[in-house]
């Protein structure tokens, strides 16, 4: 008995999941439709490609399929030359040949009338420090920020070196060591001395600032006339305006920073025998005018206290008075005046109990009907 040959069984029309059909088979007239449809579109694409290359020249560099002919071909120069550039292609690295410095399309663009005086950095080359602010490096033109600063070290300096320079700047300043003034014996009329004893060892820096020829020695043994003064101890004590204290041909000042805090302003130091001559003979005539004009702004300002007291007082009565008329309307009563038992004609008479001591032993009464108390003293 010869065996079948096996063959392969006809597709099945099935129904899937979603209840529909399974898709039949295409037959041989539509794959040939099909494949002349595909012919006619490479026909056309292949049409269009060939009158591209002959409007602009080189050719595609598109290698997508090996119908390309550029395709394993090596590219002429005229193909990769700037002259050929697509006139569509922007690119901002190209120069244009007909301007020898180059050019960039940015340089094109010119800023508006009204924004003309804000564009005045290139962005592209400045460093993004993330705070808002421009480098040393980036504004060279910018005084305060190339401005030295002498509280910091250079980094030139070893640290050795900078408290070295500290301290000769410091001794500069007050004109000690070897930058105080020398002392000329062939010439001693000219050499300045202590206006209180005589001595030649004054200060220097007193001398430059206050044009006060004093020792150290007569700082501390009158007081009363070398202590400094601060700004507001001499505006309080002597009536001064801040125009005069901060007149330094009127008055000179030293300055010193703030003991209080470091970020506030330095503090002005007057000379008190200087504060106290402007203001007994320039400013008010005497020490006993003085003392008038202070207990005149003294009383002043008393009165203007009480007045600010009394009004206070006199609106809280009223507001008091205002209450009580509206707790006698509801209550059925006519108005009464201020004082009146509410609710009643007449005035209320206070009964008040025996006098109780409080923590404080103060004797206090309260009064039977109203609640009010009152504290009692005995002398």
């Amino acid at each position: 008995m010869a065996s079948e040959r096996p063959s392969t069984p006809p597709p099945q029309h099935t129904a899937t999941s979603t209840g529909t059909l399974s898709r039949p088979p295409l037959t041989p007239e539509q794959v040939k439709h099909i494949e002349i449809n595909r012919l006619k579109a490479k026909a056309l694409r292949d049409q269009r490609e060939a009158e591209s290359r002959r409007q602009n020249g080189p050719p595609s560099l598109k290698r997508s399929d090996s119908s390309n002919p550029a395709a394993g071909q090596k590219r002429a120069h005229s193909a990769i030359s700037a002259s050929n550039v697509p006139a569509a292609l922007r690119d901002g690295r190209n120069k244009d040949p007909a301007k020898p410095s180059g050019f960039r399309p940015l340089d094109e663009i010119q800023p508006a009338r009204n924004f003309t005086k804000y564009v005045e950095y290139d962005f592209s080359k400045m460093t993004d420090t993330k705070g808002g602010f421009l480098t040393a490096e980036d504004d060279p033109h910018n005084k305060a920020l190339h401005a030295p600063n002498v509280d910091e070290k250079p980094a030139h300096m070893t640290l050795k070196e900078w408290e070295r320079h500290q301290l000769l700047r410091s001794l500069r300043d007050r004109r000690e060591g070897p930058f105080e003034p020398g002392l000329s014996i062939l010439k001693k009329e000219e050499n300045k001395t202590c206006r209180e004893c005589g001595s030649l060892e004054i200060d220097w820096k007193w001398e430059e600032i206050f044009t006060c020829a004093i020792c150290n020695v007569c700082k501390e043994k009158f007081p009363e006339k070398y202590s400094l003064l601060t700004k507001t101890e001499a505006r309080e004590d002597y009536l001064l305006t801040d125009p005069e204290l901060k007149d330094e041909e009127l008055l000179p000042h030293l300055e010193r920073p703030n003991p209080h805090k470091s970020t506030w302003n330095n503090m002005m130091l007057f000379l008190r025998y200087q504060v106290e001559e402007y203001a007994f003979t320039k400013k008010w005539g005497s020490a006993e005018a003085l003392d008038e004009e202070f207990n005149r702004r003294e009383k002043d300002k008393k009165r203007r206290k009480e007045d600010k007291f009394k009004s206070k007082l006199q609106e809280l009565k009223k507001k008091t008075r205002v209450d009580a008329y509206r707790r006698s309307r509801k209550v059925g009563g006519g108005g009464g005046a201020f004082g009146d038992e509410i609710g009643r004609s007449g005035k209320h008479v206070h009964t008040w109990g025996r006098a109780v001591e409080n923590a404080e032993g103060v004797g206090v009464k309260t009064c039977i009907e109203c609640g009010m108390e009152v504290e009692e003293l005995e002398f």
